[in-house]
């Protein structure tokens, strides 16, 4: 007898380590300053388009939610070893964390996109010839800058902790330009439209998608279940139109 339940026991375990989830709770792992995605309010209050869809999600999974912010440059590992259950914060697809990760379908469009002062003279890409350059440490925002031919030509690239330290040093002329998250530089800008800009040419499309730990199928398939429904009863429209005054989930 006491064999057979310590068999029921370990059974019941492995379950909840295949699914992801303990005691019915999901840890999400974000980056608390990539507005509008994942930040905190004036009430220290983390909010965002990413927060909304993620509880909505996670609702509709029939579990709990708790938000960890994380070092992003750490974020694969705070997956793998089981600190966070899932990197749900403007995470792009690529081909080299889908090697390390688990993707759901993407969900949005982006693209990197260079962010200048207002009254900067450069204009184009090839302007940033010899130029100081930010950037978010092991971002996509370095993969697409290290992929694109001016890599060879800008002057310095500086790795910031988050994108609103690299945008305080644009702002006091540290650096020339920062790459960044379409979605995050537009917001940015919407808030202060008179202090960036931003350079008409782009450096790389991408999409976001959720990252799962590898070898967990299950939860994998279950939250794609609930995306797929939010979509369908257009709930994500909403969460959407609520942060960008438009339907961009995919």
């Amino acid at each position: 007898m006491w064999v057979l339940l310590m068999i029921m026991a370990i059974t019941v375990l492995a379950g909840c380590s295949a699914s992801g989830a303990k005691d019915g709770k999901l840890v999400i792992g974000i980056d608390d300053k990539f507005a509008p995605m994942g930040f905190r309010d004036d009430n220290n209050e983390i909010v965002g388009f990413d927060i909304d869809y993620a509880k909505a999600a996670v609702a509709q999974m029939g579990k709990e939610v708790t938000f960890q912010p994380i070092d992003w440059s750490a974020k694969e590992s705070e997956l793998n070893s089981g600190r966070i259950d899932m990197i749900w914060n403007g995470y792009t697809i690529t081909d080299e964390r889908k090697e390390k990760v688990l993707f759901t379908r993407p969900y949005l469009e982006n693209s990197q996109v260079v962010v200048v002062l207002a009254d900067s003279p450069l204009s184009g890409l090839s302007d940033l010839a010899g130029k100081e350059i930010g950037l978010q440490s092991l971002s996509s925002a370095a993969d697409a800058l290290a992929a694109s031919p001016i890599n060879d030509t800008v002057g310095h690239v500086s790795e910031f902790p988050d994108n609103v330290l690299a945008l305080t040093d644009l702002k006091t002329k540290r650096l020339d330009a920062v790459i960044i998250d379409e979605v995050v530089a537009r917001y940015y800008i919407s808030k202060e439209p008179d202090t960036f800009k931003l350079l008409e040419e782009s450096l790389a499309p991408e999409q976001y998608g959720i990252g799962i730990k590898k070898g967990n199928e299950a939860l994998l398939e279950e939250l794609q279940k609930a995306l797929d429904e939010l979509s369908s009863n257009g709930k994500a429209a909403e969460i959407s139109n609520t942060w960008f005054g438009e339907n961009k989930v995919l």
